[in-house]
């Protein structure tokens, strides 16, 4: 909810006709766009932000892709700030509008690529803000050392298009180990593409 011009005007009215009432009431109204501001900046409206369904369902092909990095860096943040990354999702879905396993898998899927960024060393503080900014960070730790932090598609892209820029399908991964894996669809793919079309048609 916003602040219209109505109550701009309203308060305004209150002000010449009865300062002190006027006074009382824009003091109100500051307060209340105070708290406007501080919500819409909250980690989990942030996120909610980026995950929008409606949103992604216009954005092209690989779209979503930055905001997997983005999403990550305001997890990591709030972390450190001690808030609980799991509290920080689960409120980020429900603003966002999802419900259900939809909720589930999305949820699921924003905290794990929290655990593969931190494996790979990727949350340092360069390396967080070139995630904030939507870009790529450069893995630091394990086999794939030097490569950059990619977002691949659970079920390939070229198998299931129209799951490109859903998030429960987007997961962290070196580029090199991305451009491996090609369009295989395993158990694991199977599985997951069960469970969105299941998701998806009840939403």
């Amino acid at each position: 909810m916003r602040i219209t011009q109505a109550q701009i005007d309203l308060v305004s009215r209150l002000i010449r006709r009865h300062p002190r009432t006027g006074f009382v009431a824009l003091v109100a109204l500051l307060i209340f766009a105070g708290f406007q501001a501080y919500y819409a900046t909250s980690p989990p409206h942030q996120i909610a932000a980026l995950i929008d369904p409606p949103k992604l369902s216009t954005l092209g092909t690989r779209a979503a892709n930055p905001r997997v990095q983005k999403y990550v860096a305001i997890l990591e943040n709030a972390r450190r700030s001690g808030r609980d990354p799991a509290e920080v999702v689960s409120k980020a879905v429900e603003i966002a509008g999802m419900h259900g396993q939809i909720a589930d898998l999305t949820a699921a899927a924003m905290l794990r690529n929290l655990t593969i960024a931190e494996r790979l060393g990727c949350l340092t503080a360069t390396g967080l803000k070139v995630m904030s900014e939507g870009r790529a960070p450069i893995v630091m730790k394990g086999p794939y050392k030097g490569d950059q932090l990619s977002v691949d598609h659970i079920i390939p892209l070229s198998v299931v298009p129209e799951l490109d820029n859903t998030i429960a399908n987007l997961e962290l991964m070196p580029l090199r180990m991305n451009q491996n894996k090609h369009a295989k669809m395993g158990a694991r793919q199977v599985d997951l593409l069960k469970k969105l079309e299941v998701a998806l048609h009840s939403v």
